[in-house]
């Protein structure tokens, strides 16, 4: 088979760009110099201060990988941005999986490719688009409408304006959906040294996103109603034999919002 890796980014302003792209002297604080990127943002968009793609640092990669060895679930994550980055680059370059995501499109690809550049990685496999592999002419990661990445959000909503969160459709599908935070909170549990809980959160974001890809690989016909609870067995069995506190949570949640799984 071939593998299947989903995929979802952390990220925290990148201060030390920041202080850069903003002339602000060591003097001021990590905190401060977020803030003055942060009300920039604000004056720019007249309220959001999300930062533009190229001003977030990864702080987390967290992946849901499946093979004909099984399920699991890892996450790339800590202060050593380069290494955790160009270790799924590596791990694109191994598996050459199909890579799925929530959003990875318009957000996680993006930044991995600015931040790529930054630190000076490699990331052949990605990039191919058949210059050294033909497959990839017209089946490579690069192109929207090619399934090597295949953006749910994006796909979902037929390549138009109705993408939805995440959140609630995982929870419409009887998902257990976000646990802990959200994307807003992360910047403040980082300083707050809650690397651990923001490695959790991501982690179980890219479980309901692998849930939510199972239940299109149904609905587009690439599994059967027999093959669907086989797979979601099969995450459950995992994540049961994993003792954290998040996967107890999100495994409790997913059995009170479970009334009989998949249709037969």
């Amino acid at each position: 088979m071939t593998p299947i890796l989903t995929f979802d980014l952390e990220t925290v302003p990148d201060v030390s760009g920041l202080r850069r792209l903003l002339d602000l002297g060591p003097e001021m604080s990590d905190a401060a110099v977020a803030e003055a990127a942060f009300e920039a943002r604000r004056q720019k968009t007249g309220g959001s201060d999300f930062l533009p793609h190229h001003q977030h640092r990864v702080l987390c990669i967290s992946c849901a990988l499946h093979t004909a060895d099984g399920f699991r679930v890892f996450s790339l994550y800590g202060e050593d941005e380069a290494r955790n980055i160009q270790r799924f680059f590596d791990g694109i370059e191994r598996y050459t999986p199909t890579l799925v995501s929530w959003n990875g499109g318009g957000f996680d690809l993006p930044v991995l490719n600015y931040r790529g550049l930054v630190h000076g990685l490699r990331a052949s496999r990605l990039w191919q688009q058949g210059e050294d592999d033909p497959g990839f002419k017209w089946n490579n990661y690069i192109s929207r409408y090619h399934p090597r990445h295949t953006d749910l959000m994006d796909v979902l909503a037929m390549y138009g304006r109705g993408g939805v969160p995440l959140d609630e459709l995982a929870q419409l599908l009887g998902f257990p959906g976000k646990l802990g935070m959200d994307g807003s909170k992360v910047w403040q549990a980082y300083q707050a040294g809650g690397l651990e809980d923001i490695r959790r959160y991501c982690e179980t974001d890219v479980v309901n996103t692998h849930l939510v890809y199972l239940a299109f690989q149904h609905l587009r016909g690439h599994l059967s109603p027999a093959a669907w609870r086989e797979q979601e067995a099969r995450i459950r069995q995992t994540l049961e034999a994993v003792d954290e506190p998040h996967w107890r949570e999100f495994l409790s949640r997913w059995a009170m919002r479970d009334e009989g799984g998949p249709a037969a």
